[in-house]
């Protein structure tokens, strides 16, 4: 059978693979050291107009002259990207899910409106961005938001975001953690599998047309893993005393990220350890999509003791459990018997490991492990319920696991990221966030725990409409607390949009059509 999206290939104009700070090196730094803009994010972000080498040259020449005024540099060679003239308005006549339904075109970008030269890496089809300051693609946003298209019968939409994850496969050899030159170094939680399933749930392809494009992004993951000796770790990969294989996150660069240049430099600056050790466990807390959380620090209250890389976290060998099982059944479809058996095997194995290594039996949860000190970490976190969403866990383990969150991670407004509040990271109390509470919910669902995804769904729903009530807006995250304010922590100022919460709330509010929040109103306190 030949392969569906070869053709992509040829229909995408060339990428600059150069991050910016390769690409304007001095410029660079000095553009975000000197805090040009209050976000570092902004520059990386920006078009520039002329070729930049040209713009390197001119600052060579320039820079040392008197009166030089950098911004005005900038600003005459680069356009920083601004929110469409027609910016979303809400209609007060909307319900919830009509705004939501109505929110997907404004977050939609179109492959013919990607600038020149920038950093943002070209697609061959329609995708759709958080909103705010995210104006690309991301990696695991994106299964959270195709929820959502798909019972805004948004198909055609659908196929494209297909369509552009298996691009990215085929182009980079994974999925990198959004579509810009300087996130080409790391993904994020491996969730194409569930993709895939979905894709085939919505007709769009079955899922086996996607074997090839689950087996790149598996050899992304466990590069190395075929040559490690117990104790040893490469990339991605660790090979556990026992024999046994396991993950972790990491970045393939250990300088600061691009996006959050000054802050990453300072955060090392914080830290008695080497600086590149600091910036490639930044880097790989940012692949871990959770940025940043205690669960990474050994500190809660100081994110320079960032120990990402150290760490095999739960979420993340789920997942890759997750995948494993999906190239066995559909290289059982396809009639690749011998692989079937092989990734069978290879996700037993995996499963046993996690039971050894991050199961405690004392607990009765799923915790991170970490590797470096050969410890369970203690901190408890919403990861736990992921071995539930992948369908992973033993009845017994998934009761357990549910007596824990209903007592220590169960808030007023639904499922608590973890029960650290006191770290002012983003990724922990008081916030709550969309995709947790998704999995959360469908993790419980498939071991029968009813009661409880009914909870955190009805409370999550509550959180979400009040606001909308309120401010005619869907966020980033939540304070998990009714009438509470804005969720803060983390790099940068709450966003809305939001790509995956329209996604997760649009998803509740069709599958509990009596629940209150299906009769709320934009801005009707």
């Amino acid at each position: 059978m030949g392969d569906p999206f070869a053709a992509q290939l040829s229909k995408v104009s060339p990428a600059d693979t150069l991050a910016p700070s390769e690409r304007y090196q001095e410029l660079f730094v000095d553009v975000q050291m000197g805090r040009v803009f209050p976000d570092s994010k902004t520059f990386v972000d920006c078009a520039p107009l002329m070729h930049p080498e040209r713009i390197l040259n001119n600052y060579r020449e320039q820079r040392g002259e008197p009166g030089f005024d950098l911004k005005a540099f900038v600003m005459e060679h680069f356009s920083p990207f601004e929110l469409p003239a027609d910016e979303f308005v809400a209609n007060p006549d909307d319900t919830l899910v009509q705004h939501i339904d109505r929110l997907w075109a404004f977050l939609t970008r179109h492959p013919q409106d990607h600038p020149e030269r920038s950093s943002l890496l070209p697609l061959p089809h329609d995708y759709v961005v958080p909103g705010g300051r995210f104006t690309e693609m991301y990696y695991w946003d994106s299964y959270f938001t195709m929820l959502g298209l798909e019972e805004s019968g948004e198909k055609k939409l659908l196929t494209a975001t297909a369509d552009n994850f298996a691009y990215l496969i085929d182009t980079y050899g994974h999925v990198p953690n959004g579509n810009r030159s300087y996130y080409l170094g790391r993904s994020q939680p491996p969730v194409f599998a569930l993709m895939t399933d979905l894709f085939e749930e919505c007709g769009i392809r079955r899922a086996s047309d996607y074997l090839p494009q689950l087996q790149k992004e598996y050899a992304f993951w466990m590069d190395g893993a075929d040559f490690l000796r117990s104790g040893d770790a490469h990339r991605r990969c660790v090979r556990m005393s026992c024999g046994a294989l396991l993950n972790r996150y990491w970045d393939d660069r250990d300088t600061p990220r691009d996006e959050s240049y000054l802050e990453d430099v300072e955060t090392a600056h914080e830290s008695d350890r080497p600086a590149h050790q600091v910036y490639r466990d930044l880097r790989a807390g940012a692949e871990s999509g959770w940025d940043f959380s205690s669960r990474w620090l050994d500190d809660s209250g100081a994110l320079s003791s960032i120990r990402t890389t150290c760490i095999l976290p739960i979420d993340l060998n789920a997942f890759l459990y997750r995948l494993e099982r999906q190239i066995a059944r559909l290289s059982e479809v396809r009639g690749h018997d011998h692989a079937a058996r092989e990734f069978a095997e290879r996700a037993e194995a995996r499963r046993a490991a996690i039971d050894r290594y991050l199961w405690s039996e004392e607990d009765g949860v799923y915790h991170d492990y970490d590797w470096e000190h050969a410890c369970l970490r203690s901190n408890l976190t919403a990861a736990t319920l992921t071995p539930l969403f992948v369908r992973m866990a033993s009845e017994d383990q998934a009761r357990r696991v549910a007596e824990v969150v209903r007592a220590r991670l169960l808030a007023p407004g639904g499922l608590s990221t973890t029960e650290v509040s006191d770290s002012g990271e983003q990724w922990d109390r008081p916030n709550g966030w969309a995709p947790l509470q998704w999995m959360g919910i469908r993790g419980l669902q498939y071991y029968g725990h009813e009661d409880l995804a009914r909870e955190i769904e009805t409370r999550w729903l509550e959180i979400v409409s009040d606001l909308f009530e309120r401010e005619s807006k869907l966020m980033e995250k939540y304070v998990l607390k009714p009438g509470s304010g804005h969720a803060g922590g983390g790099e940068y100022p709450l966003q809305d949009g939001f790509g995956w919460t329209n996604g997760i709330t649009r998803k509740l509010l069709q599958e509990d059509p009596q629940h209150p929040a299906n009769r709320c109103h934009a801005g009707r306190c």
